[in-house]
């Protein structure tokens, strides 16, 4: 592989700080919040339906902005972050891979992630490029800035509908990332196995994969307990 990119979400960054401020916001214990959530992903929803469910017909939107405005908006430091985050992409770039982080979030976020120095050579949102996953334009993008042909660019992430699938459809290797509610919930479903080039449960597992070129890992078994039923592109958007 000659270039990595990596998404945001569950990937890079925990959404713990993301949900247990929501919970706050709307006056919920925020277990509550985090059930809700794990029940959209495994109905194959946007987490954010989660928030409906507590507020029904409220404006994520526009929620969002008040929270900015009563100075309780998006926060990111170091804490965020994955423990094998910063070990990984420094390794990958010591292997003279290069890095991007892309993924879907806001402007804010964008200048959250690059102010905490990444090891990466290009740290970019979806709001700063005006176009969200899993718009076939997002990958469109990653292929330009990627700096090398498609089938030498991996992208990595934990979500099936918005990485896995779109990246593969847009002619790009993939890694499926045991990482998350959607990872975790997700990862042994046919489609996954199938799609993804790779699948791994840790950042640091990429170094492995930079030499690999060659076909699909063999796929594991399929556990009965996960869903049954998901085609590709049922799941929604959620980051």
């Amino acid at each position: 592989m000659e270039t990595i990119v990596l998404d945001i979400g569950e990937t890079l960054v925990r959404d713990d700080r993301h949900w247990a401020s929501w919970a706050n916001w709307l006056g919920v214990p925020p277990h509550t919040l985090s059930a809700l959530v794990g029940a959209a992903v495994a109905q194959g929803r946007d987490a954010t339906d989660a928030l409906l469910v507590l507020r029904p017909g409220m404006d994520v939107d526009e929620a969002c902005s008040a929270r900015v405005a009563a100075g309780r908006g998006e926060h990111l430091d170091e804490s965020d972050l994955y423990q094998d985050v910063r070990p990984a992409l420094g390794e990958l770039r010591a292997a003279g891979v290069r890095v991007v982080v892309a993924g879907n979030g806001t402007a804010r976020a964008g200048e959250l992630l690059r102010a905490l120095d990444l090891p990466a050579d290009l740290v970019v949102t979806s709001a700063e490029w005006g176009v969200r996953k899993p718009d076939p334009a997002f990958f469109g993008r990653v292929t330009e800035l990627a700096g090398a042909a498609p089938e030498a660019t991996l992208y990595v992430g934990d979500h099936p509908a918005e990485d896995l699938f779109p990246a593969a459809a847009a002619g790009l290797r993939t890694a499926h990332l045991r990482r998350g509610p959607y990872g975790h919930w997700w990862a042994d479903h046919p489609d996954v196995v199938e799609t993804a080039d790779f699948r791994i449960g840790a950042l640091t597992e990429l170094v492995g994969l930079t030499d690999s070129v060659g076909p699909k890992a063999p796929p594991d078994a399929v556990s009965d307990e996960k869903p049954k039923v998901v085609r590709r592109g049922a799941l929604r958007s959620v980051r």
